[in-house]
């Protein structure tokens, strides 16, 4: 499952589209407004959304941090940045900024409120560093967020994983030669990712939803 910067751009360049409108479903809405509501921001908050594809969570983050808020949104994507962008010319947010940049390197500087990052931990060769740096950009009290695809745990939810797999493989950039599958290599990151959220942080909540299938992480610094 490659990590490199060129693979993953021109990958999700090619899926901007399609990507947007199942970002933007129903199902997968309420996960995102979940996470969302878990980093409980306020007005005036200042948020950092972490691989922000077409802009899914910023109608949802602006309307927690107000128009005295400020929400700044990372991508490596320009096909995803696009849309974004769109969406933030047509609604006429000022207080929404888009940034080109890695998630792993982000081009802010810290001393932020919050950091989400949905469906991107599993795109990261080294994802517990990648969430360290996360939380070195939170002000104290700062909360950190995030919400990924795995493959389930439960015995319920085993069945579903072979289309996790499909989907994964279909979904990921380039996969051949990889001898693992892709789906291992995800949950993998996103166990470790989720899993030092929870180590890291004072009041650290951790939940499985979809039978298994999707993970949320928070949790708050001091």
């Amino acid at each position: 499952m490659p990590t490199d910067r060129r693979a993953i751009r021109q990958f999700y360049d090619r899926i901007a589209g399609p990507y947007d409108r199942l970002a933007s479903g129903p199902v997968v809405r309420r996960w995102r407004l979940d996470v969302i509501d878990a980093l409980a921001l306020q007005p005036g908050d200042v948020v950092v959304e972490m691989g922000c594809g077409t802009g899914a969570n910023l109608s949802a983050l602006r309307q927690r941090v107000g128009e005295g808020g400020r929400v700044l949104g990372i991508d490596l994507t320009p096909g995803m940045l696009e849309r974004a962008r769109r969406r933030v010319d047509r609604a006429g947010w000022e207080n929404v900024t888009l940034l080109t940049g890695d998630a792993r390197d982000p081009p802010i500087e810290g001393g932020v409120d919050a950091v989400l990052g949905t469906f991107v931990v599993g795109l990261f060769d080294d994802p517990v560093a990648v969430v360290e740096a996360w939380f070195a950009l939170l002000a104290g009290g700062g909360r950190l967020g995030l919400l990924d695809g795995t493959l389930s745990d439960r015995l319920a939810g085993r069945p579903l994983n072979l289309g996790f797999r499909a989907f994964t493989r279909l979904s990921a950039p380039s996969s051949r030669g990889d001898r693992v599958s892709p789906a291992v290599t995800l949950a993998r990151r996103v166990r470790d990712a989720h899993d030092r959220v929870l180590e890291r942080s004072h009041d650290g909540e951790s939940s499985r939803r979809a039978l298994g299938l999707v993970r949320q992480s928070s949790g708050r610094i001091e």
